[in-house]
């Protein structure tokens, strides 16, 4: 096995990059049952999933995996990824798994694993686990069948998350008479997300809560906000929320119909918890690099820092947890409240949004308006293989070529998907037509050079 299990978001592409056989997953369960067991001096392993077709067969088999090692496998069913590294966490397990490929296909699938304090695992673990199966380690550790675990339910799994939520909601928010319109993205948090705001006496307009194991993400979700933000429109709805896939992600649509990105809502929520001091002048905002120009200039003019990471969720964590931060997050809208959970949260990040509304009693679009935000383009090319981006001239030379022009007017990020066989290239400038006319050339650079073959 030469190449990667793990991803930037934990072992990944069980569909896409391996056969899908309940062979592999018993074997990634024993590996994961033995780096845990080694881990703790008791407890199990929790499982969750999102809707995907191919997340029964998974479950099943890293189940089995788990228990031939002699630890047990609690299965909590469809529940958003948050909500494992919070129950991994209260229940005192070894260790949770989740089920999901995010924002990705439904033919894609993959697992994130999340250690007992709710973090998830460090690069360091995720290779020893890798090394587990590659070197087919875990089954040494298999048990005779009297000494194996067991498979067990773990009982009402999404209640349990709805009440964290509600113990995390900002003080004295509330959402009676709010009009909330809600994109399940026929994921994780279907059922979840309408029985939160609907405990909380919103008035909802549910989307994409129908998941058939194919449709999640399709045409929805943090990916696809269009038919959200029709519905915001026809609502009269004060806010639309997008989740992803595994709802750890959120993207927000304004009464307007306007789309709002992570980084702007990470900009509204840094000036809700530094005006109620859930946030010091001295805690740095952690984003990655490809936050957008705009998000830096709005937190300096709060006397904030804004500090960057390289692209990942657990980059961010990392450098949260060092600098002591408690916000941080990509633009993506995966967003982190490490003085509220341990996880990126797209519930949350909705409840500390909405708080920030009622706090500054403006709508979202005034709240949005405090941040500029640069033109940036995004291109996705397609790869076979993913050699040193460095080490391409061709690729080099347009992207220095197009550095140079912007000055200090932009930016530009060339870089690889943890995720998928694609070369992502981002451009940031001073208008729209020259931002779209620099990522062309470097894609196109991209392109002939290493784009995938048909």
């Amino acid at each position: 096995m030469t190449e990667k299990l793990f991803g930037t978001d934990g072992i990944r592409g069980l569909a896409n990059h391996y056969p899908l056989t309940a062979n592999m997953g018993a074997q990634i369960g024993q590996a994961v049952g033995r780096f845990f067991k080694k881990q703790s001096d008791g407890g199990g392993i929790l499982i969750g999933r999102d809707t995907r077709l191919s997340g029964t067969m998974i479950e099943s088999a890293l189940a089995a995996g788990i228990c031939s090692v002699g630890m047990d496998a609690h299965i909590a069913g469809i529940v958003p990824t948050p909500a494992i590294a919070c129950l991994t966490r209260s229940h005192a397990l070894a260790g949770g798994v989740v089920i999901s490929a995010s924002h990705n296909p439904w033919m894609d699938n993959g697992i994130k694993l999340f250690q007992a304090d709710g973090f998830k695992l460090s690069s360091a673990s995720e290779k020893e686990i890798e090394r587990y199966i590659a070197e087919g380690q875990a089954k040494m550790d298999s048990r005779a069948p009297r000494h194996t675990g067991q498979v067990r339910p773990f009982d009402c799994a999404a209640d349990k998350y709805v009440r964290f939520l509600c113990r995390c909601r900002p003080e004295n928010l509330s959402l009676s008479g709010r009009v909330i319109a809600i994109d399940c993205a026929n994921g994780a948090a279907f059922q979840v997300a309408p029985r939160l705001f609907n405990r909380l006496e919103a008035v909802t307009h549910v989307l994409a809560d129908a998941p058939d194991g194919v449709n999640i993400n399709v045409n929805c979700g943090s990916q696809h906000p269009e038919r959200l933000s029709q519905t915001v429109l026809k609502s009269g709805a004060d806010i639309g929320l997008a989740l992803d896939g595994d709802a750890d992600r959120l993207i927000a649509v304004d009464e307007t119909g306007r789309a709002i990105t992570g980084d702007q809502i990470m900009m509204i929520c840094a000036a809700y918890m530094l005006a109620t001091g859930r946030m010091q002048s001295d805690q740095p905002v952690v984003t990655t690099v490809m936050s957008n120009l705009g998000l830096k200039q709005a937190l300096a003019g709060m006397g904030l820092e804004n500090l960057r990471t390289a692209v990942g969720d657990r980059n961010v964590m990392q450098a949260m947890v060092k600098q002591s931060a408690v916000l941080g997050g990509e633009d993506s809208g995966h967003i982190l409240f490490l003085d509220q959970h341990t996880s990126g949260d797209g519930l949350l990040t909705a409840l500390n949004l909405l708080a920030a509304m009622q706090h500054s009693q403006k709508s979202l679009s005034e709240l949005a308006a405090a941040m500029p935000v640069y033109p940036q383009v995004l291109i996705n090319i397609a790869v076979d293989e993913k050699p040193p981006l460095d080490s391409i001239s061709p690729i080099q030379e347009a992207t220095d070529d197009v550095l140079k022009k912007l000055g200090d007017q932009g930016r530009v990020l060339v870089r690889y998907s943890g995720t998928q066989n694609l070369c992502r290239v981002m451009v940031e400038g001073p208008d729209e037509a020259l931002t779209t006319t620099y990522g062309k050339q470097i894609a196109d650079a991209v392109r002939c050079r290493i784009g995938a073959r048909e």
